[in-house]
């Protein structure tokens, strides 16, 4: 209750039958501890042998809270955070997903000063979780002084409004960390339009959320005035832009649909490399072609299509794309406005499906992605599956993992290990060139041998 009514310090003071000053009872805040405690109680005791001077003692304690939230601002204006998951699914699973949440808030420069777990059977309809569990939160950001908190869950307007009433800390939820990461990391005209429309589109619903109690009174005279007017003009005009943008969209699928003729008329055939996040499908693109595209180790790196030339050691030519990486529940606001860029994948002779070996969560990251190729209707195009950083991991490890999944073992850092990889893919473009599938089981073989050189 301290942290909740914002005192550092409560008293209670008991009066004798005799109107004279009995036993008093203090409890104060303390500042982060090894501990974890949030407060101290001191025993009962008379007035006058209280040992606390108050003054002294307030600017102490306000020193140490102000030292410790300092030391957790690290660069001095970085926003920090805390991260709460709440869910029915297990805590095992709770904390991974929590794992690639603290990933995306590095990658957006936020710094995680604690995570928080709760297993729920169904959501608390107002806060997501309980008002306990909140004021636990409220006191636990007051303490290790938290800007932000970062929920895994997506919110629905009226959560988020409330959380953020009861907790006066900024709320934000996963797919709003998401597109801010996009928001930073788009570079082309193209990317920036399909980020802006993804934004736009999140936001329409929650900007009519606070307009909900106006839409209740149902117009008409007396409700009429100047926030019903800026609430209907900024919907407007929100949606006046997510017109523009679809209409500059269409034009960009146009120029692709041109790219895209041209390559066919020179029968040029394609490999795109889809995959989860970080799972160093640019790195490979890199190493494969000898180009200089931005690889760095951290989530979304890639939001740009990226085509290049890739010649097989028989002369033969093929382009090789790699496109923006998939995440366990893609946004759908996101998936529908990166449709544009997705699309290029439908030209796609094989999909090169790279993973990352050395995840802890790599069965749930194959499934992602072969949900988000499902949405995107792309589960009958071929696909070979490579396990890319098996360097990471022991090699009888990938070995195993190799024979599991049919996969072909490889790292994108050592190119020694990738001419299986670009054997195998010649190979399977000459036997699409005749109608024959490319999946056979000399894949599981293939996959061995090349994880003992991985």
């Amino acid at each position: 209750m301290l942290a909740l009514l914002r005192f550092d310090v409560i008293g209670a003071l008991a009066v004798t039958p005799e109107g004279e000053p009995g036993s008093l009872s203090l409890a104060h805040l303390l500042p982060p501890n090894p501990q974890g405690q949030l407060l101290k109680v001191l025993s009962p005791m008379l007035v006058h042998h209280c040992p606390i001077e108050f003054q002294s003692f307030m600017l102490e304690l306000e020193s140490e809270f102000q030292r410790q939230s300092t030391q957790h601002d690290v660069s001095g204006h970085q926003e920090t955070a805390i991260l709460i998951s709440a869910s029915p699914h297990s805590r095992s699973t709770q904390d991974d997903r929590l794992t690639e949440l603290a990933e995306l808030a590095t990658s957006a420069d936020i710094s995680v000063v604690d995570r928080i777990v709760q297993r729920t059977q169904a959501g608390h309809q107002r806060f997501l979780v309980g008002s306990g569990k909140l004021k636990d939160v409220l006191m636990l950001a007051l303490q290790k002084g938290a800007d932000l908190l970062i929920f895994d869950q997506d919110l629905a307007p009226a959560q988020a409004r409330a959380i953020a009433e009861f907790t006066d800390v900024k709320v934000i939820d996963r797919t709003q960390l998401i597109l801010d990461i996009f928001a930073r990391r788009a570079h082309s005209r193209e990317g920036k339009v399909q980020v802006e429309l993804a934004q736009l589109r999140y936001l329409l619903p929650r900007l009519s959320g606070h307009g909900s109690s106006l839409s209740r009174l149902g117009g008409g005279i007396g409700t009429r005035g100047p926030g019903e007017t800026k609430l209907e003009t900024d919907r407007r005009r929100i949606r006046e832009r997510i017109s523009h943008l679809e209409r500059d969209l269409t034009m960009f699928a146009r120029h692709q649909n041109q790219r895209r003729a041209r390559r066919a008329r020179h029968g040029m055939p394609v490999v795109s490399i889809v995959g989860y996040t970080n799972a160093g499908k640019s790195t490979l693109l890199n190493a494969l072609t000898k180009s200089q595209v931005a690889a760095d180790d951290r989530v979304f790196e890639t939001l740009d299509t990226t085509s290049r030339r890739l010649r097989f050691p028989h002369d033969q030519e093929v382009i090789i794309t790699d496109t923006v990486g998939f995440i366990r529940d893609l946004p759908k606001d996101l998936l529908g406005a990166f449709r544009t860029t997705l699309e290029e994948l439908r030209e796609a002779d094989i999909l090169l499906h790279v993973v990352d070996a050395s995840a802890a969560d790599l069965e749930s990251q194959i499934v992602a992605v072969e949900a988000v190729l499902q949405d995107l209707n792309l589960e009958q195009v071929p696909q070979v599956l490579a396990f890319n950083k098996c360097d990471r991991i022991p090699g009888d490890h990938a070995q195993f993992l190799c024979r599991r999944y049919r996969a072909i073992g490889i790292s994108a850092l050592q190119p020694e290990t990738l001419h299986p990889l670009i054997h195998y893919l010649e190979q399977a473009l000459e036997r699409l060139g005749s109608n024959i599938s490319p999946v056979s089981a000399q894949q599981s073989e293939e996959g061995s041998a090349i994880a003992s050189h991985a």
